[in-house]
């Protein structure tokens, strides 16, 4: 009996780059590669072509972008750039003109076609029966327990410091029951935290008008509110509800209608808000929306609805103009607003803002004094919210087992930006998991604890 030699299917790495929004575009082009026919390679070495997904935002991530496109052709020499920073392909091309193929953000079919030529296929009818994945049954790059949701892509805004519509383009909103339908299959396949991400979560939906859609025999708005109730209504297959985070959410009116939702337990009692700032002067100047002196006001009413709620936040030091008094009206600011997790980023002018003409540019010793200055507040600040918590019992949902010792997350906790809770004695724990941990101890970032 003759016995069928399959052929080999090639292989494809990758190098994924920049925020959750690229992790998930990496995610929708290997999952209809791997329909097409081809296999993932974990390393150079094993890839017939290596595909680079690069983030353009600001310099330093154009030059990791650049870092790691010359990385790749050093290693394997066969390389597909696609992302953010494809928009800029002559810049690509003039530092490493061995590129095989350059495609900017949201080209799917343009770089799938790409590595289609860089290394094609070769057919076979059991290859090529494979079915093409829908939303939420594709391929991941988390890992099983949670799942990144982009329910809309591009951005209507255009602040100062910001390339971002023109490299992604303004508001795009996905239907609501596509959005559900994916998360359901998510939900479905062991996903135990939904994390919902664009570049504006509040807006979502504008674009559409808030229209309605069929949904579970009745109608859903395309509306952050009816969208948040209805992927709080999912149900895991032991009948548990999933995690729903909100990133990206700009503190519009509408967002106070969110926090009883929190409160119920369908949306996790978290946001993130990208304030970026606090001073009036410097928001206008950086021509941010929803620029509302009041916001103090909003998070102490926020709190009272759901005391549990955590705030996190990301602010920009150093922007054209900022003077020590600006500087000292955010310092206050903190102070008073009490976030529970807080970035910073020093200002880079990136080629094509209009922060970059403005007039006085603050010097880069004087950036790295207020950073300095803003992560020692905030860190202080952090810290004793934590040390709040020691005593008590709290969720966690587990990340990692080592031996005994496991790590997982709060619900005040977001996968790799926020903190962690280290757990003793939790060897027989699974990733996944989902469950409640006494609190022993704490840092400024994270929490110390033992399963309850």
């Amino acid at each position: 009996m003759e016995t069928l030699t399959l052929p080999k299917p090639p292989r494809v790495g990758l190098v994924s780059l920049g925020c959750p929004k690229a992790l998930v575009d990496s995610e929708r082009i290997l999952t209809k590669l791997r329909a097409d026919g081809y296999d993932m390679s974990p390393d150079y070495a094993g890839a017939d072509v290596v595909l680079v997904n690069t983030c353009g935002f600001l310099d330093s991530a154009k030059e990791e972008s650049l870092e790691a496109i010359g990385e790749a052709i050093a290693e394997n020499g066969r390389v597909v750039v696609t992302g953010c920073m494809g928009r800029e392909a002559e810049v690509i091309r003039a530092r490493f003109p061995q590129v095989l193929a350059i495609t900017g953000p949201q080209q799917y079919e343009a770089v799938v076609a790409a590595v289609h030529e860089a290394a094609p296929t070769i057919p076979s009818p059991y290859l090529d029966l494979v079915p093409q994945a829908e939303p939420g049954a594709g391929l991941k790059l988390t890992p099983r327990h949670y799942s990144y949701v982009k329910i809309s892509e591009g951005c209507n805004h255009r602040c100062a410091f910001c390339i971002i519509p023109a490299i992604r383009g303004d508001l795009v909103s996905r239907r609501p029951d596509a959005i559900l339908r994916e998360a359901e299959k998510l939900v479905a396949a062991g996903t135990r935290e939904l994390l919902v991400i664009s570049q504006d979560t509040s807006a979502y939906g504008v674009d559409l008008k808030f229209a309605e859609w069929p949904w579970k025999g009745q109608g859903v708005r395309a509306h952050m509110t009816d969208l948040a109730r209805e992927l709080g209504s999912l149900k895991t297959p032991d009948g548990a509800t999933p995690w729903v985070r909100l990133h990206y959410v700009y503190p519009y009116p509408h967002v106070d209608h969110v926090i009883p939702l929190m409160a119920e337990g369908l949306v996790l009692p978290y946001l993130d808000i990208p304030f970026q700032h606090a001073s009036p002067k410097i928001l206008r100047s950086m021509r941010r929306p929803a620029n509302d002196a009041r916001v103090l006001e909003r998070i102490a009413g926020w709190r009272e609805v759901c005391p549990e709620i955590a705030i996190r936040s990301t602010f920009v030091v150093g922007f054209p103009g900022e003077t020590e008094e600006d500087f000292d009206y955010l310092m206050r600011w903190l102070e008073d607003a009490q976030l529970d997790r807080v970035g910073a980023f020093r200002f880079e002018p990136v080629a094509g803002a209009a922060a970059n003409a403005l007039p006085d540019q603050v010097p880069e010793e004087l950036k790295e004094e207020r950073y300095a200055r803003l992560m020692e507040l905030t860190a202080r600040i952090s810290a004793e919210k934590l040390a709040a918590k020691v005593g008590k019992t709290i969720d966690v949902l587990i990340d990692t087992v080592a031996g005994e010792g496991a790590t997982g997350r709060s619900k005040a906790d977001a996968p790799e930006i926020d903190g962690e809770v280290h757990l003793r004695d939790a060897g027989h724990l699974a990733l996944g998991d989902i469950l409640s941990v006494h609190v022993e101890d704490s840092d400024e970032h994270d929490l110390f604890g033992v399963p309850a």
